[in-house]
Parts: C-alpha cells; structure tokens; sequence
C-alpha cells in the first residue's frame, strides 16, 4: 500500500490516511464486525459461511472422465482437460494425422487454467481407446 508516497504529511506520506482506514477496515472484517458502515448485516458465521462457499467455488473443480472405443474416424472436441490415446488394435491408427502403432498411447494435459484443441483420430482398421477428462 504505498502507491503515491510523496512527503506532505511530515513523516507520514500522503496516503497515510488512506491506508490507515484500509487497515482498520480490514482489522474490523477479521473481528467479525463486517467493517462497520456499509458493512455485511449479517452475523459473522454467515459471512464466514458465505466467504467458504465462494472459496470453494472459485478453488474446486468437478472433471469428468470419458472413454471412448474408436474403430473408426472422429474428434474429441475442444475443451477436455486431457486426452490418452492407446491403440489396443493389431493394426496401426491415426491420431491427429500421425500414425499411432498397435500398443503405442499418447497424453496431452493441459494445465488448470486451459484446454485442449481438438484431437482427430481414426481408428478404422484397430480399436483405439480413449481416456478423456473433460
């Protein structure tokens, strides 16, 4: 909190009185007392209550898995989190344009903030199995 520290308040910088109100505000919301004025109503166990719901929300991630047996062409559509791609046939398949060969798999993850693009496959020919988790 020390945007703007220009001395014109002897040792106190200019926005001194700012940051003391911010700090006092926030010492007011840890007591539970919803910082006074304009505040939360509601009692403190509500508001922790509601400050867990919206931690919960914004930190959990419900993922769903899928499997997939592809004998012949297709995509997994944009979006998955990750895809593993196992050719489980005798003959070789194709994912995204490049051969996969009869026991070989292959995984893309993306981290927790992206996606993946779509992901071609044609299993005509063998069985290729997907895991995806969207």
């Amino acid at each position: 909190m020390s945007v703007g520290n220009l001395n014109t308040q002897g040792d106190k910088k200019n926005n001194w009185t700012w940051q003391n109100a911010v700090l006092q505000l926030l010492g007011q919301i840890a007591a539970g007392g919803g910082g006074g004025g304009g505040g939360c109503p509601c009692p403190s166990s509500a508001q922790e209550a509601t400050l867990l719901s919206v931690l919960t929300a914004l930190t959990s991630v419900v993922v769903t898995p899928g499997l997939v047996r592809a004998t012949a062409p297709g995509n997994v559509p944009a979006g998955a989190r990750s895809v593993t791609v196992l050719n489980s046939g005798a003959a070789n398949g194709l994912v995204l344009g490049q051969i996969i060969k009869p026991g070989e798999s292959f995984t893309w993850s993306a981290d927790s903030n992206n996606t993946l693009a779509v992901v071609s496959y044609d299993g005509t020919g063998t069985e290729l199995a997907i895991a995806i988790t969207v």
